[in-house]
């Protein structure tokens, strides 16, 4: 199946379906024309081309699509984390990029949780408190923050493992801490970046089925960039992604 085009996957798996549904009127994320380039002149990249996307309430969005073309982009763009040149990107109708500095880095704290696909966790802090961060940054005290993201970390396979450094964690299991971090305050919206390229099977499930059951409700919304075909199962719908442009969303069935 690895030599599959993503295409071909998603037919295996069932999940193309062209024929659309209207999206909500109020949608968790909407993105109207997105343009963003890297670079001046001969070196520019245009990694985005004039993105549209919806996501809808309560829904598992999957972008899928080859290496470069614009997925990791995207969804930094979608998390307030990068400008776009061009067009326009709400979440929950907020339009992150008109906001202040200070007031869009206070939007993402509490409202945005972000798997980045290199972990980021902070060497000299153990994984409790690693996955307590966004609730520090919201203002909880230590030990009420440790207590409750300890509580998350055994809910995705670290129990025991609390008190541990990054160094002392397999890559897998720091995986699973920066999973925990983008769930513990609760956000409205979850974006991670191959949440389960460093999973076995059986453990890359049991996060899906922690991020699915902790990420979605009517009021959030959760977006995951993935080459695993494995997870398919999990989304609502999945776009494919080429060359800074959707090509085809299609619907689980």
């Amino acid at each position: 199946m690895n030599d599959m085009h993503p295409l071909e996957v998603l037919q295996e798996y069932n999940v193309l379906n062209p024929e659309a549904t209207s999206a909500p009127k109020d949608a968790a994320v909407r993105c109207n024309g997105i343009t963003k380039s890297y670079g001046t002149g001969e070196t520019t990249v245009q990694a985005l081309r004039g993105v549209d996307l919806e996501v809808h309430p309560g829904e598992l969005l999957m972008l899928v699509g080859p290496s470069g073309c614009g997925k990791t982009t995207l969804i930094s763009v979608i998390a307030g984390i990068l400008d776009q040149d061009d067009g326009e990107c709400l979440l929950f109708g907020q339009n992150l990029s008109q906001l202040p500095k200070h007031e869009r880095v206070q939007y993402r704290g509490k409202h945005i949780g972000f798997v980045f696909q290199t972990f980021n966790l902070i060497p000299s802090l153990t994984a409790a408190e690693n996955a307590a961060i966004p609730l520090l940054i919201n203002g909880m005290s230590m030990e009420r923050a440790v207590e409750q993201s300890a509580k998350l970390l055994t809910s995705v396979g670290l129990e025991g493992r609390e008190q541990a450094l990054p160094s002392q964690l397999s890559g897998g299991q720091q995986q699973r801490v920066a999973v925990a971090r983008a769930l513990v305050h609760s956000p409205k919206l979850v974006v991670c970046d191959e949440p389960t390229s460093a999973l076995d099977h059986a453990t890359g499930r049991r996060v899906m089925e922690e991020l699915k059951k902790l990420a979605i409700n009517k009021d959030r919304a959760l977006v995951i960039v993935t080459h695993d075909a494995r997870i398919f199962e999990f989304a609502d719908r999945i776009a494919h992604m080429n060359d800074g442009r959707i090509e085809q969303i299609g619907h689980n069935n």
